[in-house]
């Protein structure tokens, strides 16, 4: 698939699908999600005409999107709801990566999605989710939960707990498929595996380490000791790698983040990442630049 025809069926498939006018209430959420965006801008896929410094992008903690909702605040890396940022649309088939923090008793309404692949990881209190197959669970900190959308789903998010804020990320990813069945998973991590070392999470493999979704992506997750330095290899050809410092920092070809900084690289094989504090927790997502 060619990059003018990635461009239409993905920003085509915004993750929301429409609901007739019946349901509309029963659906509302309060915060209005992805709309379809204009292919323009740096760092959809790689563009060798707009390309800063070399292969890589850089995206600082401070320099992302932000909503107050009251009972909700969100950080987004890449252009959502109300942030809009032409430069600022997806790495690859990465499109939604959000830093949400959720008031106690509060959360998002039922809603519906298609068509994506969503993944949420919870860092602080307790996320309970209930969705339109029948699950309802609850997410802590080390566990990892994914939804393949699909056809359509409708599902629901709170925070389980009356006394304390949730924190968690929620990251989008296209599918390489469309309209595929819903399905929902979740596992607990064994979070020692992941000590000076990545942890795989997520992959295309079902009998594979971690979660599975219809994309060949891999997540990978660690937590290190100050100055240790671990090399990364990209799991297939022509993905990207787009790591996101949760705590502490890091350093990746000769540049420094800090918490919460995402920074963002193609057109290699491997990289090498130091930490550079004790207790340095890293995300890496490897995902295809192009569909």
């Amino acid at each position: 698939m060619d990059r003018k025809d990635f461009l239409k069926k993905g920003l085509l498939g915004t993750g929301m699908f429409v609901a007739s006018a019946s349901l509309a209430n029963t659906m509302k959420n309060e915060i209005d999600e992805i709309e379809p965006l204009e292919p323009i801008g740096y760092n959809h896929l790689p563009n060798t005409e707009s390309k800063i410094k070399e292969n890589s992008v850089i995206h600082r903690a401070d320099s992302r999107g932000k909503a107050d909702h009251g009972w909700l605040l969100s950080q987004h890396t890449f252009s959502f709801a109300n942030y809009y940022n032409p430069e600022r649309m997806h790495f690859g088939v990465l499109r939604v990566l959000n830093d949400d923090k959720v008031e106690a008793g509060r959360g998002f309404g039922t809603h519906p999605h298609d068509n994506m692949e969503i993944i949420s990881i919870p860092l602080e209190g307790d996320l309970e989710h209930k969705d339109s197959m029948g699950n309802i669970a609850v997410i802590r900190s080390g566990d990892i939960q994914v939804m393949s959308a699909g056809t359509g789903i409708m599902h629901s998010e709170f925070n389980k707990n009356s006394d304390k804020f949730v924190k968690f990320l929620q990251i989008w990813i296209y599918p390489k498929k469309r309209n595929v069945t819903p399905r929902y998973d979740q596992i607990t991590l064994d979070k020692a595996k992941g000590h000076n070392k990545f942890q795989q999470i997520l992959s295309p493999n079902a009998d594979d380490e971690g979660v599975w979704i219809h994309q060949d992506a891999w997540f990978h997750l660690g937590t290190f000791d100050q100055n240790t330095e671990t090399p990364y290899q990209i799991r297939k050809k022509g993905n990207g790698a787009y790591v996101f410092i949760l705590k502490g920092s890091a350093e990746i070809g000769g540049e420094i983040l800090e918490e919460r900084d995402g920074f963002g690289v193609w057109d290699i094989q491997n990289i090498n990442i130091k930490a550079l504090k004790e207790g340095t927790e890293i995300l890496v997502m490897d995902v295809p630049m192009t569909l």
